[in-house]
């Protein structure tokens, strides 16, 4: 019979698929459970090698500290984050569709891996200073693309965006916000969020005489 560690393994966001050896993923998985359950802070280390079924001596043969495990956890999901937002801005189309896709996208992803996501967006704070300013870079990375699919639309007339850079970190908030509060559980699927969320923004920006 399996054990709880790999039935988690089994399920687990696709975005740690590259992650090896099974063990080292194990743990990540584990930490990820513990943080957004219990927050970085009040999570142990034994927290963390009991989720993965592992002993806690045999967390350090992978991962130095807690801190580097909520840093690899962070850089996976931020990598995942860029990923899906350069995706949906390269797909071609207009840049209504183009804005309209990398809104449906990112948020079905925090949606989907609501876990993780909440690790990934609000345990930042954690990290020590080399890794944080490495996980602020894919960060901005992430808010270039988007704020380049409003640039673009904006320059084109499909948009009117008085203050692109401070519209770019509302839109950003109000997909990554999903994560915090998305259950299963409720009415809607991710898709659904997705495609609402999309309508959402598009409606954010579109010129006024088109709003009505």
């Amino acid at each position: 019979m399996a054990s709880e560690a790999e039935r988690r393994v089994a399920t687990a966001d696709e975005s740690f698929e590259g992650v090896s050896p099974d063990a080292a993923r194990r743990l990540l998985l584990g930490a990820v459970d513990a943080f957004a359950e219990r927050g970085f802070h009040a999570t142990t280390t034994r927290d963390i090698a009991s989720r993965a079924g592992m002993s806690p001596a045999a967390l350090y043969i992978h991962y130095k500290t807690k801190e580097e495990l909520l840093f690899q956890i962070s850089r996976v999901g931020h990598e995942r984050s860029v990923a899906v937002l350069a995706e949906a801005a390269d797909g071609g189309g207009s840049d209504a569709e183009r804005l309209a896709r990398a809104v449906r996208l990112f948020v079905r992803w925090h949606a989907e891996h609501h876990t993780t996501a909440r690790v990934v967006q609000y345990e930042l704070a954690a990290l020590g200073a080399e890794h944080y300013e490495e996980i602020v870079g894919l960060r901005r990375r992430s808010e270039e693309i988007l704020r380049g699919v409003l640039e673009s639309g904006h320059a084109a007339g499909e948009f009117e965006v008085a203050d692109v850079r401070g519209t770019t970190l509302a839109v950003m908030s109000l997909c990554i916000d999903v994560a915090r509060w998305y259950s299963p559980h409720g009415r809607r699927s991710p898709d659904e969020i997705g495609t609402l969320y999309a309508d959402l923004v598009l409606r954010m920006v579109a010129p006024r005489a088109a709003a009505g």
